[in-house]
């Protein structure tokens, strides 16, 4: 007795499902066509496109060429429509090869400061094998802020790198995000502005701005915040001049009062003083209810501003003491410390003061640190 074919073989895909089979698997076409067409999502990524003033007069001229040609059926008007149209298509075509395989980085500063102007260079690598791209505009992005500054590259040959730079001066100080590049172009013809966003994530600390600040001269002694008397150590200065003995370091032979060689001199060096100075930020946003009410948005934004002033005060006094010599520890009413000194520099106080926010009141009476006046501390 011949057995009877499957369902799965003579039934259609549908029916087959219906009776419990398993479907047809479909041929190769489908597949390739499948996997083209996920290609091309991936591939793809969305434009831009604004017309330009002169784009505008274009658009219209060829509307108004294209009314007359279709109304008087004149060849010469369908021939003029042709062209203007061929160099809508021309326009697009070029400023799309314009815009492939652009590679764009920035290289940002190792310090920015508000108040002072620094430099973001952008660089722009054109990956393609043998198509040039022309009048390449990049614009920077950055979060939370308008996008002002550009750069424009005329002309990037194939497998070659062009650098350009744009100048920022910062108005605020804290942590800025660049997110990614804006890149166009108006190539051939100007009369379309063809653009694409590429992501890009940056981060660039701003410091807070420093003002000049001339510190009172200072003494000797514990009152100063020295770290002790003098005596001999391993600093700078030359403490006391006696004979050279047998195991002393040649490097401190003081060659201007050794007259003999069998008579050497010897410098010792004095014993470093450390000068600890110490500020003291006070970040809580408001203070408890006052008569049983909670601040005004005014006496906030009055309250934000002194923040501020606070900040740029304390940061153009650390710089001064760490010029001077001294360590310099910076407190805040919410817990946080950082401290500093001239080996280390002024960066770790600077970084602390930019990225440093109010908070709200969440820490409890008596707990908060000594606060001290400006002026006394410096």
């Amino acid at each position: 007795m011949a057995l009877l074919p499957s369902p799965n073989q003579w039934l259609p895909g549908w029916m087959a499902r219906l009776a419990g089979g398993a479907a047809p698997k479909p041929d190769g076409r489908s597949r390739l066509r499948r996997r083209a067409g996920s290609y091309r999502r991936k591939s793809m990524w969305p434009r831009k496109l604004k017309f330009t003033r002169e784009g505008k007069y274009f658009l219209g001229i060829t509307l108004g060429v294209g009314l007359a040609a279709i109304n008087t059926g004149n060849n010469l008007l369908y021939l003029l429509l042709g062209m203007m149209l061929a160099l809508i298509i021309v326009s697009g075509v070029m400023s799309e090869l314009s815009l492939r395989t652009l590679r764009v980085k920035r290289r940002l500063p190792a310090r920015a400061q508000v108040g002072r102007s620094h430099l973001v260079e952008i660089e722009v690598y054109n990956n393609k094998r043998s198509v040039p791209s022309y009048a390449i505009e990049v614009e920077d992005l950055r979060v939370d802020q308008p996008a002002d500054k550009r750069c424009f590259f005329l002309k990037i040959s194939p497998r070659s790198t062009q650098i350009a730079a744009y100048r920022r001066t910062p108005q605020r100080r804290g942590l800025e995000r660049h997110t990614g590049f804006r890149i166009a172009t108006r190539f051939p013809f100007g009369l379309f502005e063809k653009s694409r966003e590429v992501e890009s994530a940056d981060e660039l600390i701003i410091y807070p701005a420093v003002d000049p600040v001339r510190l009172p001269a200072r003494g000797h002694g514990e009152d100063a915040g020295d770290a002790g008397p003098i005596g001999r150590g391993c600093g700078e200065e030359i403490y006391a001049l006696r004979p050279m003995r047998e195991g002393d370091d040649p490097r401190d032979i003081y060659w201007r009062k050794s007259t003999r060689p069998d008579q050497l001199v010897l410098r010792e060096r004095a014993r470093e003083v450390h000068h600890e100075v110490e500020f003291v930020i006070d970040v809580v946003r408001s203070q408890a209810l006052i008569s049983g009410r909670e601040p005004t948005p005014e006496e906030l934004a009055q309250r934000e501003q002194h923040f501020e002033r606070r900040i740029r005060k304390v940061a153009s006094h650390a710089v001064a003491h760490i010029r001077r010599g001294d360590r310099v520890s910076v407190i805040t009413t919410a817990g946080d410390r950082v401290r500093s000194e001239p080996t280390r520099g002024i960066d770790p106080i600077l970084r602390f003061l930019a990225l440093l926010g109010m908070v709200d009141p969440t820490m409890p009476s008596g707990t908060a640190p000594r606060r001290s006046d400006l002026g006394e501390a410096a």
